[in-house]
């Protein structure tokens, strides 16, 4: 693979990286791997787990395509208590071969959603996302990923000439700065599937920094495509 040792001079912010192959393997790290808060990007497992109990819904459209934060909250909700709805998108992140991470019952900053403050490595995001497309009854939501809004259209998505599904978080860290990540299946022309996780933050760091940051990333993604994993489930 090509030196991100090297292009990470070029950035103005540090910027985290881990690849999968779609289906599974050893995930592959780069850069900064300092453990942030899911955000957004949760609503991932969260929408499968609702769906998986209540069918497909608006609310399911809406929290993934536009990121719409009280869409995300009936989907919780539709889960029971805080422990119910915990538990429940804590079991889609077993099932996507994430085995570490917990997702909280209960809200740990007032003003934001108890699930968005969920702990979620790049490593263990990557590995979740690897296998998403292989888990029962994902399609819908991995395809809801591939329709997202403008406000979720940088990092993977700035790939050319590929298909790609993804789901972006951001937002502001307790210390200062803000966090933006994003996790991503991309689908090469062959059909073979490569999946993503990245995050960038410094205590100086906006939203518009760590946009311009991950799309500084996708772009070097893109030009060392061939290089990296893929497979399929």
């Amino acid at each position: 693979m090509a030196s991100y040792d090297e292009f990470r001079a070029e950035l103005a912010q540090p910027v985290g990286i881990s690849i999968a192959a779609v289906g599974g393997g050893e995930v592959v790290s780069m850069g900064d791997q300092v453990s942030q808060v899911a955000w957004s990007t949760i609503k991932v497992p969260l929408a499968l787990a609702a769906q998986r109990a209540n069918g497909i819904s608006a609310a399911e459209t809406t929290a993934i395509i536009n990121s719409d934060n009280a869409s995300a909250e009936t989907l919780w909700a539709s889960l029971g208590t805080p422990e119910q709805a915990a538990e429940a998108v804590t079991g889609i992140l077993r099932e996507g071969k994430d085995t570490k991470t917990e997702v909280p019952a209960e809200r740990r900053r007032a003003e934001f959603t108890i699930f968005g403050q969920t702990v979620w490595a790049l490593d263990d995001a990557a590995t979740f996302t690897a296998n998403l497309p292989c888990l029962p009854g994902s399609e819908h939501v991995v395809g809801l990923m591939g329709q997202v809004a403008g406000n979720q259209n940088w990092g993977i998505e700035s790939i050319a000439s590929n298909t790609t599904a993804v789901k972006g978080g951001w937002g502001p860290a307790v210390s200062g700065g803000y966090v933006v990540r994003q996790i991503g299946v991309l689908t090469r022309k062959n059909g073979s599937q490569i999946a993503f996780a990245l995050s960038t933050y410094t205590q100086q760091s906006t939203m518009e920094s760590g946009i311009a940051a991950l799309d500084q990333v996708g772009r070097w993604i893109g030009k060392n495509l061939k290089l990296m994993p893929s497979g399929n489930c």
